[in-house]
């Protein structure tokens, strides 16, 4: 049996321009953390050959062909496993639809877990690559590319997307003061707003080519954050922050509505300097 735990995580800024459509012509780039709350693959060999699922749903099948869960039937393609599997997925939070990209990370954890299961050890990279074939080629999801670099190598990262399909990561330099430094300026709050990504990523994609200045700008936040980083001025991330979701919001007309509107007004009113809004989440990094 074989149990893979990969972190959900928070987009700081760069968030749009991990989409090749921007990043082939243009600089894209992200800093993203991950933060302890997890999703949970458990993955053992049946005594028999029939693939046995549990999720929100249950599924009992006995072709690949069948299964209804479109990311567990293509990772199992995609790794060539064809019967006798039970796979288990759990999560710390509500994982689904709550802006801290579930669905990469359940792929990563996937294939992590598959690919130790078959006894073999595959690389971060390999293993975000792959995530990132599953999700945006065999699935044909309109996503970008960082939440499956950041589930796989963790930690805090400056992550940039090159015009070559080539990924470039910089882990950034946090010793544990800093880290508690910056947990300690932050509170992830649960918005109860719950939505597939798909379907504001969608527009979102189809809205770049008429959106590249706000891109560009989002993209050059990651620069100055990454300064401020280095410099442990911990602060301006809040700036920052309202600078990306007030360029975020004209992507794509979901990317808020009235309800978020209202609670950023609130908690600006009360001495917030900067919100990005996740939908759900908690925890540290």
């Amino acid at each position: 049996m074989v149990v893979s735990q990969t972190p959900l995580r928070l987009s700081f800024v760069g968030g749009g321009t991990d989409f090749a459509s921007f990043y082939g012509t243009h600089k894209g780039q992200v800093i993203s953390a991950t933060i302890d709350k997890y999703i949970y693959v458990i993955v053992k060999k049946r005594f028999d050959d029939l693939i046995v699922l549990h999720y929100t749903e249950n599924e009992i099948v006995e072709n690949v062909a069948d299964i209804k869960h479109d990311i567990i039937k293509a990772a199992l393609q995609h790794v060539g496993i064809q019967k006798g599997i039970e796979i288990i997925t759990l999560a710390d939070i509500t994982a689904k639809g709550s802006g801290l990209g579930s669905s990469s990370v359940l792929t990563v954890g996937l294939l992590n877990a598959l690919y130790h299961f078959q006894g073999l050890q595959v690389s971060s990279e390999q293993i975000a690559k792959e995530a990132c074939i599953i999700e945006i080629e065999m699935l044909q999801k309109p996503i970008g590319k960082q939440d499956q670099y950041i589930a796989a190598y963790g930690g805090i990262k400056k992550i940039e997307f090159n015009p070559d399909e080539s990924v470039s990561i910089t882990s950034l330099p946090f010793s544990d003061s800093d880290k508690n430094k910056l947990q300690s300026a932050i509170i992830l709050h649960n918005t109860s707003v719950m939505r597939k990504a798909e379907s504001v990523l969608e527009e979102q994609s189809s809205n770049i080519a008429h959106k590249i200045q706000e891109l560009k700008t989002i993209a050059g936040l990651v620069d100055e954050l990454e300064t401020a980083f280095a410099n442990k001025q911990f602060e301006v991330l809040g700036d920052l922050l309202a600078i990306n979701w007030e360029n975020k919001k004209k992507l794509a007309s979901a990317v808020s509505n009235e309800h978020i509107n209202q609670m950023v007004e609130v908690a600006l009113a009360n001495g917030a300097t900067g919100c990005k809004i996740a939908g759900a989440g908690g925890g540290g990094f």
